[in-house]
């Protein structure tokens, strides 16, 4: 896999942990436990896509 389509690919995996996280928030049963856990693996992926862009950035400039 590239490394542009892997960025696409954590790009959209963010996305939807971000509707499965509002879906969760709007259910009557909604459990901190799961939102926290939803987040933790959103702010994750946020991680890894900032340094892999950082990291593209970087290269093109040298």
């Amino acid at each position: 896999m590239s490394l542009q389509a892997h960025i696409m690919e954590l790009k959209r995996r963010h996305q939807a942990l971000e509707e499965e996280i509002q879906s969760t928030l709007s259910s009557p049963s909604a459990s901190t436990l799961k939102v926290a856990e939803l987040k933790r693996k959103k702010l994750q992926l946020k991680d890894e896509l900032e340094q892999l862009q950082h990291g593209m950035a970087s290269k093109s400039i040298h």
